[in-house]
């Protein structure tokens, strides 16, 4: 029987297998019908600490017996705000202020309206938003309005708004990328605020830039008075090897975006932190002047407590050293790699890895990328390819048996689909 689901990124037309997932455990699928599948890609992006984690699981439940959900405009609840201190026990002293709301896409979108609020609040005609070439921050209309045009979004041009973009820092030549920041920067009438994904470009092809670009790009920003909004959505929770990426260029953003590991991936939740500039500017007796942003589920308890169980796990646990051990592990399986000529632009930075396969470069809608996932998928591997790129991105418990039987996997791959 035909399934009525429509599944996201995905060409139905071409009836290719979509495979039911039982259970999962640790960094392991389980399937309807008994494969083993390791997950090489955390389930995009989002499992940190493994399928679930028992103080997590054990989270879920205690919450789901005592409040499953409340209206957040004008009340509360203690797991949002034990939630809430937590992380502003975490994350940059400067990042006071705590919004919730439910993906990568919606706390973007929350981003973007509370750096337009404040200069409207603040009486400051600034509008436009700078961003990064091949940048990705969602699939909602702001996201995709700050993000690459493209195939993601060529369909949707009508409802988006115009951005202003630096070129990506490609290595050898990142003075462009802050020669344009700073030609912005002087305009007479400067940007209302930057977003970029810091050191990681995600889906636009896991491309890498260097702590020092970001640390300028956040230097002009703050010398101009402009907004600087760090989307760390998936490079947030240690996935660079530090918990933020930011900290490896000593920035601390005016607004910041988390999501995907907040609740080490088990349940939808999103988090946007901003200053308390950026809160006051908000703050009045003048309702009208009030953000205005909200959903349904915003702080959903249950979600709140799973977030509440991941942060008691970085307190608690040597996460931070399975981290640097999973990096070390990957290191060794990339090095191996370094000598085939059919791939290319070999790259790692903490726990995320990525190669290119040479003499392809035809973008996500490659035709070497479903064929890869077809090949990954029969030797039960959960590997996802951006276009030509091939990137492993793990839960940081997976074990070296199956980490390696990943890269087995995409050495296989390299010799059948290398040239």
């Amino acid at each position: 029987m035909t399934s009525p689901v429509w599944h996201p990124f995905t060409q139905h037309g071409l009836n290719e297998p979509i495979p039911q997932v039982a259970r999962g455990e640790g960094a392991v699928l389980w399937t309807g019908d008994g494969r083993r599948v390791i997950d090489a890609i955390s389930s995009w992006w989002v499992t940190t600490h493994g399928h679930g984690h028992p103080r997590i699981m054990a989270a879920i439940a205690d919450q789901a017996q005592r409040l499953d959900q409340v209206i957040f405009a004008g009340w509360t609840h203690e797991p949002a705000e034990t939630l809430a201190r937590g992380l502003v026990d975490i994350m940059p002293p400067a990042l006071a202020h705590v919004f919730f709301s439910d993906s990568g896409s919606t706390a973007v979108e929350v981003a973007l309206k509370m750096a337009l609020g404040f200069w409207a609040n603040t009486g400051h005609a600034r509008d436009r938003i700078v961003v990064m070439e091949d940048s990705y921050h969602g699939d909602t209309i702001g996201g995709m309005s700050v993000g690459a045009r493209g195939v993601f979004n060529r369909p949707y041009a009508p409802l988006l708004f115009d951005v202003d973009t630096l070129p990506f820092p490609v290595p050898g030549a990142e003075q462009a990328t802050l020669d344009a920041l700073t030609r912005l920067a002087r305009s007479p009438v400067p940007p209302a605020a930057l977003i970029v994904e810091p050191l990681v470009l995600g889906a636009g092809g896991m491309r890498f830039y260097p702590a020092w670009v970001l640390a300028e790009m956040r230097a002009i920003c703050a010398r101009a008075d402009i907004l600087f909004i760090a989307d760390e959505v998936m490079t947030g929770w240690g996935r660079t090897g530090t918990l933020l990426a930011c900290e490896q260029a000593g920035v601390v953003p005016d607004i910041l975006c988390l999501s995907k590991g907040l609740t080490g991936g088990a349940m939808p939740l999103a988090v946007t932190m901003a200053t308390s500039a950026i809160f006051e500017a908000h703050r009045s007796t003048d309702r009208a002047r009030m953000f205005f942003h909200s959903s349904s589920y915003t702080a959903n308890p249950i979600a709140c407590a799973a977030a509440n169980a991941n942060l008691a796990i970085w307190r608690d646990e040597p996460v931070r050293g399975r981290i640097d051990m999973l990096a070390q592990a990957q290191a060794r399986h990339l090095e191996a790699l370094r000598d085939q000529p059919a791939i290319t632009n070999i790259r790692q930075m903490g726990t995320i890895a990525a190669l290119d396969f040479a003499g392809e470069g035809t973008g996500y809608l490659s035709d070497l990328a479903p064929r890869l996932l077809a090949f990954f998928a029969a030797r039960n591997v959960l590997l996802r390819p951006l276009g030509d790129t091939v990137y492993v991105m793990p839960p940081y418990c997976i074990d070296a048996d199956d980490l390696a039987a990943v890269y087995d996997a995409i050495d296989e791959a390299v010799t059948t689909f290398g040239r």
